[in-house]
């Protein structure tokens, strides 16, 4: 596991390092301290209000999706969502993805595979919001058609932005496609049938082999597919995937708002609540891809590119997406260290014990109940 998690790491770091030099190779570092120590940091905590407000209805939006097959309290989602994302913002490879399913499995024994499956529901609620709201914002957002901004070797401009997305909601496209047919009963029971039947192409090398194919291969996937579906039941009740979208649509709004509060302490950062709302969806559109834990440097290089699209001087840019970032970090990463301390959560216990490792102990403490 510590190779791994040393790869990743490794791989994550060079390329936030490649992002950021990008970002930064302009901007001298004089520029970039003297922009930092203009912003008005009062403006720091109302920013920061709304951005727990948006993990708040997380934890609600979570436990709508969990409620399909397990109800389980506030706190009792709350925890392990914090913790989750205090993960992604320490550890590389977004093993907070892991943990989080893996809490949830060890405190109110929800099977993995269908904790796993509820947390990739909230991805899809939430791309599906982006890749929706840039949609209408591009419509309504003006860009210079004839600005391109060089990053690496590549030229980014408005059509770069019009093309990931239109791809990305094909992507979406056959990803909703796939959830439908797991998650509704006829269409599951062909895909099971057939995953079932599929050791019978190898009938020439006996049956004890094509049973043991069965045994090893078909039985796991089915059980993976039936702990899926079960995570993705919600989507056989529409009154709850209104909910979702809805919590989800609000979730985006409290995070732009809280980029907008921020901006109105930081000097040249003059765009609308759009424009803002703009910026956001291109950084979490670079954030997208793989990177050190918390972004850092693709979020940089995202926030640069997206602010100087609206015409933002480049130390401006800089120093604003840079203090915006750890606005959005930092607190995430205390709420989360507070919940693993209040639950008694071992943190690297967790993913050795999802990763196959041995376990000297529980991932709980003894004290806790």
């Amino acid at each position: 596991m510590k190779q791994k998690l040393f790869i990743s790491l490794f791989v994550g770091i060079a390329l936030s390092a490649v992002a950021l030099y990008f970002a930064f190779r302009n901007v001298p570092f004089h520029d970039l301290t003297a922009y930092l120590s203009s912003i008005q940091y009062a403006w720091v905590f109302p920013a920061t209000l709304l951005v727990l407000a948006s993990f708040a209805l997380r934890v609600v939006r979570w436990q709508i999706i969990l409620a399909t097959f397990h109800r389980i309290g506030f706190w009792n989602a709350f925890h392990p969502l914090m913790i989750g994302f205090m993960v992604n913002c320490i550890l590389p490879g977004r093993v907070g993805e892991v943990v989080r399913p893996a809490l949830l499995q060890k405190r109110d024994r929800v099977p993995f595979s269908s904790g796993l499956a509820t947390v990739a529901a909230e991805r899809v609620f939430d791309i599906t919001l982006l890749l929706g709201l840039f949609t209408v914002i591009m419509a309504f957002v003006k860009i210079d058609p004839d600005l391109s901004i060089p990053f690496g070797a590549y030229r980014l401009n408005r059509d770069t932005l019009v093309t990931v997305n239109a791809q990305m909601v094909k992507i979406m496209a056959v990803l909703v496609a796939g959830i439908a047919l797991v998650s509704f009963s006829r269409t599951r029971t062909l895909i099971t049938r057939l995953i079932w039947n599929l050791p019978m192409l190898f009938f020439p090398a006996g049956r004890p082999f094509t049973e043991k194919l069965r045994e090893k291969g078909s039985k796991t996937v089915i059980r993976i597919i039936e702990n899926l579906a079960s995570g993705f039941s919600l989507v056989r009740r529409p009154r709850r995937v209104v909910a979702c979208l809805a919590l989800s649509f609000f979730i985006w709004v409290l995070l732009a708002g809280s980029m907008a509060v921020f901006a109105v302490g930081c000097p040249g950062i003059d765009l609308t609540f759009f424009e803002l709302t703009a910026v956001m969806i291109i950084v979490c559109f670079f954030i997208a891809l793989p990177s050190a834990p918390g972004f850092w440097g693709l979020w940089e290089a995202g926030g640069v590119f997206a602010l100087a699209l609206f015409g933002v001087a480049k130390h401006e840019a800089a120093g604003f997406t840079l203090a915006n970032h750890a606005i959005q970090m930092f607190p995430v990463i205390l709420v989360g260290l507070i919940s693993a301390a209040v639950t008694g959560v071992n943190i690297l216990e967790v993913i050795r014990e999802r990763r196959g490792q041995p376990v000297e102990k529980n991932v709980f403490s003894e004290n806790v109940p």
